[in-house]
């Protein structure tokens, strides 16, 4: 609930949410093909097989799931927060210098630091698509939006869906930059939870295979 006495102590919307439904679906049956093999190998493996595979699963595990399922980006009033597979890097509107789109989407704080949108990936395939809708609207006579169907219900988008969730969050950055709320310093905080497994499940591999 938001406090009466203070009218900012919560965002005015939402966190928008963007996401890769490609990565996820790819990471859903990475898992379940891990899952499967791993599950085999303990329940019929012989001697140190079914450790091994314990190793594994611990290490493969987490980083499947950092890169495909973890990924994801939160926008709202106040801040852009980035969940990258390894890091979560929090930054109010004002710390941002720009958002970049290139061969991958980052955002540029005022401090000089990079940091890279994962859940927001650069398809060229995409942008070849977008731009071949809009040289065909234009040659049809039919509305140009570039990307944006709500100025008309008609139209067909003109923009690659990951240029589409960059022209959002610049537009709710350069909107909110100078607002009270969206002030402060980046912060990052380590996946911890990727991260430890991940490591442990590579020692532990790592003796095994040492052991003869």
């Amino acid at each position: 609930m938001s406090d009466p006495q203070n009218p900012v102590a919560e965002p005015g919307y939402k966190d928008r949410t963007f996401r890769s439904p490609a990565g996820i679906a790819g990471g859903a049956l990475l898992l379940a093909l891990g899952a499967w093999l791993g599950i085999d190998a303990v329940i019929r493996g012989e001697g140190r097989t079914p450790w091994l595979a314990l190793a594994g699963l611990l290490v493969a595990v987490p980083l499947v799931v950092a890169f495909t399922v973890r990924p994801a980006v939160y926008a709202n009033d106040d801040r852009l927060r980035v969940r990258n597979p390894f890091r979560t890097i929090t930054l109010p509107w004002a710390s941002i210098a720009t958002l970049r789109s290139g061969y991958s989407n980052e955002a540029l704080t005022t401090s000089g630091a990079k940091y890279q949108l994962w859940a927001i990936p650069v398809s060229l395939r995409g942008r070849k698509k977008a731009a071949r809708r809009q040289s065909q609207a234009a040659a049809a006579g039919d509305p140009v939006t570039g990307g944006r169907p709500f100025l008309d219900p008609t139209a067909k988008p003109t923009r690659s869906d990951g240029d589409q969730a960059m022209d959002e969050l610049r537009e709710l950055a350069e909107r909110q930059a100078d607002a009270e709320t969206a002030q402060g310093e980046p912060t990052v905080r380590w996946a911890y939870e990727i991260v430890a497994p991940s490591i442990v499940g590579a020692v532990l591999l790592a003796v095994l295979l040492a052991v003869t």
